[in-house]
């Protein structure tokens, strides 16, 4: 049974519902749109149903995108592990630090998550091809899925990516444009050349889905810590859809009675010296981010000078009582290698900035010894080796 009703807006503004049985990308008012769900109707739903469901994440299909009858594009993405990290836990004198990796998703990254959900509603609504500019993993995502549904993928993606995205992106069939400049740049150019053709936009936030397929790693960390939430989320953020996503999830959850209302994870947004849009807003009290210079970092997925859902990520941060930090590219580097060498974690820079935060949070005394805290390594190290050996 779907409890998938209709779409609104993020702020609001004042629209009408949107209809999810047509294309709908950015609200009139120009932000993102969020798939909404009959929650009252959901409380009947009971968490009991889910043993013995498929390990995927879209075993909590009833408040996916999906509609009765429909069936996803799916590589068997989600429900990744949530390992308990007791070496490095013991390192910080925390004993319940934990990692959930979501390397072990198809194409290696968390990505899978969002563009399996994308990719499923873009091919019931009639898309032919998708399109989306990429820093590397969305585009290896965007393009696997877009093979498994049978649809061209264009990808565009910055001249200076990693050899191994563009390669992976070619692996699954995907067309990629190679262009100067930042994500940005790239975002640019595919909205130029795919408006005109009715190219499919999967873009960060800029279509509804991809939020959906990200916010299951909430459900997974509420079914995995026993539908308690832990007191920290540690976040790797570039376009900050997974953070947003958890967010909603934490609604929807509480909502229909799966987890009592009441203390949430504090939401920490970690982001590099070398561009740190997110942190800075933070600092400064504002609600948007202002574009970042110059950005520059050896996490290709956090090279993303300014997120369209920006606001939404800082509302997550601040109403959680969490807190934004950026760290640098040689913390992210040794965070990286520390999780290889001590959990057997294979870790991209993301998370290894993950886990540069958590000490940093540790030191000052932010996080205390007995609270529980999860971090999250979105990819894995394979497409970084050149940067991992110095």
């Amino acid at each position: 049974m779907s409890f998938f009703t209709h779409l609104e807006c993020s702020v609001p503004c004042g629209a009408p519902p949107f209809d999810p049985r047509q294309r709908q990308f950015l609200c009139r008012c120009g932000a993102p749109l969020l798939a909404r769900y009959d929650l009252a109707r959901a409380r009947g739903w009971s968490r009991t149903t889910l043993p013995g469901r498929e390990p995927t994440m879209w075993r909590y299909r009833e408040l996916m995108p999906l509609f009765d009858g429909e069936e996803p594009i799916s590589l068997g993405e989600g429900f990744t592990p949530l390992l308990h990290a007791r070496s490095l836990g013991a390192s910080l004198g925390l004993d319940r630090l934990y990692v959930k990796d979501e390397s072990l998703n198809p194409t290696n990254s968390f990505k899978a998550r969002g563009q399996s959900a994308a990719v499923t509603r873009a091919r019931y609504l009639g898309a032919s091809t998708i399109a989306l500019p990429t820093a590397g993993n969305a585009g290896n995502a965007a393009a696997a899925y877009s093979a498994a549904a049978g649809l061209t993928c264009e990808v565009f993606i910055p001249k200076d990516a990693k050899r191994p995205f563009v390669d992976e992106c070619r692996l699954y069939g995907a067309h990629v444009t190679l262009v100067d400049g930042l994500i940005t740049d790239a975002g640019r150019i595919a909205a130029e050349q795919g408006g005109p053709r009715g190219w499919y936009d999967v873009s960060t936030l800029k279509e509804p889905y991809r939020i959906e397929g990200k916010k299951t790693m909430a459900y997974e960390l509420a079914e995995q810590m026993d539908w308690r939430w832990p007191d920290w989320i540690i976040y790797p953020t570039g376009g900050g859809t997974g953070m947003v996503g958890m967010w909603k999830a934490f609604d929807e959850i509480e909502a229909i009675g799966w987890v009592a209302a009441g203390r949430r994870p504090r939401m920490v947004s970690v982001q590099a010296d070398g561009c740190a849009p997110i942190v800075r807003a933070f600092d400064e009290g504002a609600e948007k981010a202002r574009p970042w210079e110059g950005a520059t970092t050896v996490a290709d997925g956090l090279r993303v000078p300014r997120a369209i859902g920006d606001f939404l990520i800082l509302r997550a941060i601040r109403a959680s009582g969490g807190t934004a930090l950026s760290v640098p590219d040689v913390a992210m580097v040794a965070g990286s290698l520390k999780l290889g060498a001590r959990e057997g974690v294979s870790a991209a820079p993301e998370g290894g900035a993950a886990l540069s935060a958590v000490e940093r949070l540790v030191a000052s005394g932010r996080i205390k010894p007995h609270e529980s805290v999860v971090l999250f390594n979105t990819g894995g190290a394979l497409k970084y080796l050149d940067a991992l050996a110095g």
